[in-house]
């Protein structure tokens, strides 16, 4: 049995949203969501209807992802927090966590900080609401393993946000978030921005612990690509020969 582009549709919104979750990226998330219906429109006809047909697309975009997925630098380490919840001593300010967690974007900033595999259960099972047999069917793994990645997401989810409550103690009275200065040091760099954002951003890498790093080594990197304009390069002249022969033919 197949299905109708009126079907393929009405699951849209389901697949942005685990694209969202599963990327952190709204772009990369755009082109998971078009690659994983450009290949339920080829294999329109391997579909079966004994298993809803969002299974089957979320299935398609769980493999897009992994296919388009790149580890972070970011990533926590989950046997690292399932060792920390060992220890008996181990614990975490539940109401700054619950506060955390009540923030969209800090709640989404952890779960990007999950590695995919752990992302993947959450978003499929604590968002959009799967069984954790769906879960296991979708990325294809044992019941039993589907059930361990959910427990050690859960785990590094709290971790995750307990952890970005001590960073935002630490950037406290720093004027600017990270990501918005961050996304202005481009532009910082090349003299566009208007007064007020450039005096703001200079603000906050004064202030910021972990930005002036990285501006930094954006500058140093500019410049050494700016090195690479050397005069004395020139194209080699059996390779311009080829090419104006080849330009003169038409």
């Amino acid at each position: 049995m197949s299905f109708d582009d009126r079907d393929l549709t009405d699951q849209l919104d389901t697949l942005y949203r685990y694209a969202l979750g599963a990327t952190g990226d709204p772009d990369l998330a755009a082109d998971v969501v078009q690659d994983t219906v450009v290949r339920a429109i080829e294999r329109r006809d391997q579909y079966r209807s004994d298993a809803p047909l969002g299974h089957w697309l979320i299935r398609i975009a769980h493999n897009v992802a992994v296919d388009r997925f790149r580890r972070s630098s970011r990533e926590i380490a989950v046997e690292e927090v399932e060792h920390d919840w060992h220890d008996d001593a181990y614990t975490v300010d539940a109401q700054a966590v619950t506060e955390s967690a009540a923030v969209r974007h800090e709640l989404l900033d952890a779960l990007a900080r999950l590695p995919f595999i752990y992302r993947s259960a959450l978003l499929l099972h604590d968002v959009e609401g799967f069984r954790v047999s769906d879960v296991a069917e979708i990325a294809e793994i044992s019941l039993p393993a589907a059930k361990q990645r959910l427990r050690r997401g859960r785990m590094a989810m709290v971790s995750a946000l307990a952890a970005g409550q001590q960073r935002r103690l630490a950037l406290r009275g720093v004027p600017m978030n990270c990501w918005d200065a961050r996304q202005h040091i481009s532009d910082y760099v090349n003299g566009d921005l208007e007064a007020a954002t450039a005096r703001t951003v200079e603000r906050h890498l004064e202030s910021c612990p972990t930005c002036p790093p990285l501006y930094a080594s954006i500058v140093g990197v500019n410049e050494s690509l700016g090195s690479l304009r050397d005069p004395d390069s020139v194209i080699p002249p059996a390779l311009e020969a080829r090419l104006r022969e080849r330009l003169d033919r038409g």
